[in-house]
């Protein structure tokens, strides 16, 4: 699938994969690629700045975790990332249905 295609949506997806709990970045391009039966692949130049943007407006909070001598930080929606996740659905379900009814099959035409 074409990176631009996920580009206005990268917030929500990010938001829902942190929805079940904490995940280190990694962890957080993997679930993106399960969840989409591997049809959406991030990269982490791509996530990062998005998971740093989304601490910054308070939608998101992390904290370091160390495996063995590796270092990682963990991140974990907030009260503020769970409203903004419910929106996030709320829009979505509006527009595809906007695109669903322009893209689905014609209506036919009144007679006149």
């Amino acid at each position: 699938m074409r990176t631009d295609a996920v580009r206005g949506h990268l917030d929500g997806l990010l938001l829902a994969v942190l929805e079940p709990g904490p995940l280190h970045g990694y962890a957080i391009i993997n679930a993106v690629q399960e969840r989409s039966g591997g049809a959406l692949e991030l990269r982490t130049g791509t996530i990062y700045p998005a998971l740093n943007r989304l601490e910054r407006l308070g939608l998101l909070e992390s904290h370091r975790q160390s495996v063995g001598e590796r270092h990682r930080r963990c991140y974990a929606l907030t009260d503020a990332g769970h409203r903004a996740l419910a929106q996030e659905r709320t829009s979505w379900a509006e527009f595809t249905a906007a695109i669903g009814a322009v893209l689905g099959a014609p209506r036919p035409r009144p007679a006149s």
